[in-house]
């Protein structure tokens, strides 16, 4: 049975454990780079990576190593550009010109056609806040800016893979709207739903539902449909298609259908353009204890998934700073302690070890 805590003393020894092997590890700072990005890292159900120095040299996997895929395109002055993923192959990739890792955060950086692009994913897992910490929620802001001080036309694109509900691929899955008051939303899940049925470490969530979201009134777009088709519509004008017919996104096997995202970037003088969604995990219940299935923690005074996007988007602002600040005070404690070495191996160790 695979079980998940929200014990933040259980995490913070294990953290500490990390930390002490890791501080003898001899590695020169300037060549640090972590084995896997954490991207996605909230629990075990819901931990996506990125196994390659690139945001574009590998696909994004589940923690098990299984490929669970998201993509990331943007377009710029109507180029087309890849910043997540490997596909679509014949589209090249925008240069990365670095990333970062931080205890709650981890920060990709682009630049070209004089565009400046950052996106950063947000996890709130401040071991203060067992609310926060339990929320099955992580933030994906997408900011441009203009390097030349010129106007351009910035578009971007995310898509991810109904696989990430799912244990096998080709399990059959159901797509659904999932507006609620101040959310717009799509969601994925299993037709089957076993929930809390199987054992063992190789295995990825087959109940339950993935979500991507934006508070109502955003600045983007959503829908499911084929990648094949909502990737050809962004990259001919920078906007998605409307979602597929109904039969095609119900008991779908086929393993071709997304979520997918879509927003504009485009200039604002003297400023850095930006948008945001989340990417959340309702897995209904989350570890069965005496033979009886449990309600994950922030259910606990009956929320609903439609609860926890309202309270998470509301949230987003303040979560900004508050996640801010808690690394910068991390990363100035761990490295007065150890050195840069010692902070980033404890930076990379810290969503690792609370997802875990």
């Amino acid at each position: 049975m695979i079980h998940k805590t929200n014990l933040p003393l259980r995490a913070a020894m294990l953290c500490a454990a990390l930390l002490l092997n890791a501080g003898s590890v001899n590695l020169r700072a300037e060549t640090f780079r972590p084995p896997s990005v954490p991207l996605v890292a909230c629990d075990p159900y819901f931990s996506l990576w990125s196994p390659a120095d690139k945001l574009t040299d590998a696909d994004t996997t589940h923690w098990t190593g299984k490929v669970r895929r998201m993509t990331g395109l943007v377009k710029i002055d109507g180029k087309n550009f890849r910043v997540m993923g490997t596909e679509p192959a014949d589209i090249p990739a925008l240069p990365q010109t670095g990333v970062e890792v931080l205890p709650t955060r981890t920060i990709y950086s682009f630049e070209g056609e004089d565009v400046r692009l950052t996106l950063t994913f947000m996890t709130a897992a401040l071991p203060d806040d067992l609310d926060l910490l339990s929320r099955p929620v992580t933030y994906l802001t997408w900011e441009s800016r203009s390097t030349d001080k010129q106007k351009h036309k910035v578009s971007a694109y995310l898509d991810a893979s109904a696989a990430i509900a799912c244990n096998m691929p080709d399990q059959a899955v159901n797509f659904q709207k999932a507006d609620s008051a101040k959310i717009k939303a799509w969601r994925v899940g299993t037709v089957e739903q076993p929930v809390l049925q199987k054992r063992g470490d190789d295995l990825r969530i087959d109940w339950g539902y993935f979500y991507l979201a934006l508070a109502d009134g955003a600045k983007g777009s959503l829908t499911a449909n084929t990648a094949e088709a909502t990737r050809a519509g962004f990259l001919a004008d920078g906007k998605l298609p409307a979602p597929a017919a109904e039969p095609t996104l119900q008991n779908n096997d086929r393993n071709d259908t997304v979520l997918a995202f879509a927003t504009s970037l485009d200039y604002v003088p003297n400023k850095t353009a930006s948008n945001w969604l989340m990417l959340a995990y309702d897995d209904l219940y989350s570890i069965q204890y005496m033979r009886k299935n449990l309600r994950p923690y922030w259910r606990r005074n009956g929320w609903e998934a439609a609860d926890l996007l309202k309270a998470s988007a509301k949230d987003y602002a303040s979560l900004q700073k508050r996640c801010a600040a808690f690394d910068d005070e991390l990363m100035t404690d761990l490295r007065n302690v150890g050195g840069d070495n010692y902070v980033r191996l404890g930076a990379l160790a810290y969503r690792q070890c609370f997802a875990a």
